[in-house]
């Protein structure tokens, strides 16, 4: 079911990450917020979190979402398009054998391929054809996972196919105000049978959320600070049914991070 998580799997902040960022990140910051970060996905969702220790060798290993597509039973692990990042992905194969995933892993040498492009939304797969993301990323996509619809987004500049939409409940696409945003939602609206409600903030970098259903009814949203994004976290206010969670990301998103690229979220009920 859309929204229903067990898992999430994390990584620390390295020291490494200030001089990745030429000195405009506030390391304690980042660190802070990465720890209340990971203190909602315990608490306020209930999950057991996997946390992976900083690598000073990751810098941007905190982007562990980056890293791998989890649907239904398989874990596709990506090749991320900067070469220095592709050693982020060491390690998760065990994660998800642990966890008794089909894995599947991304050795192409002429894909590449950012989690942060994919969004799938319960019954459907868009993929954002992005500087991170190319074609052959996204037929790799496609031969996956051919239990659902794979349709590409293109995607222009720096930005990722998530970095102005997600998922915000089972039907309904939470986007960005931009030019860029509406010309995806027009595309993806195009591409598609299903229709989603959507729910369109100021604010690209907002778009971003965590929807999760914790217990039989509750629906939480993890969603950007006020302090970040005032105009953004008013259109959030309406969602009355909504248990709203709100998070910030203020140092991470100095290197094009953002809510959803900090975790990889799991949903795997083990026997015992």
């Amino acid at each position: 079911m859309s929204g229903r998580y067990t898992h999430a799997v994390v990584r620390g902040v390295p020291s490494s990450l200030a001089k990745e960022a030429n000195g405009q990140v506030d390391l304690a910051r980042a660190q802070r917020e990465n720890g209340v970060y990971c203190g909602i996905l315990r608490q306020k969702l209930g999950l057991q979190v996997v946390e992976l220790p900083p690598n000073e060798e990751l810098p941007q290993g905190q982007l562990i979402g980056d890293t791998a597509v989890v649907i239904a039973d398989t874990a596709l692990i990506t090749r991320p398009w900067i070469p220095a990042r592709r050693k982020e992905t060491e390690g998760l194969q065990k994660i998800f054998e642990e966890l008794k995933f089909r894995v599947c892993e991304l050795n192409d040498e002429n894909a590449t391929l950012d989690a942060s492009d994919i969004l799938f939304t319960g019954s459907e797969i868009f993929v954002g054809l992005s500087k991170w993301t190319n074609l052959r990323g996204a037929e790799m996509v496609a031969k996956t996972y051919q239990d659902y619809a794979v349709s590409t987004v293109p995607v222009s500049g720096d930005l990722h196919l998530k970095s102005f939409c997600s998922m915000g409940g089972p039907d309904t696409l939470v986007i960005g105000s931009s030019d860029t945003a509406k010309k995806a939602l027009k595309t993806m609206e195009q591409l598609t049978d299903h229709h989603y409600e959507t729910l369109t903030v100021p604010d690209d970098p907002a778009a971003n959320c965590i929807y999760a259903r914790v217990g039989p009814k509750s629906n939480v949203l993890i969603h950007r600070s006020v302090d970040e994004y005032p105009n953004s976290a008013q259109v959030f206010q309406k969602l009355t049914d909504y248990t709203l969670v709100p998070a910030t990301c203020t140092e991470l998103s100095k290197i094009g991070g953002f809510l959803t690229s900090c975790s990889i979220l799991i949903n795997r009920k083990l026997e015992i």
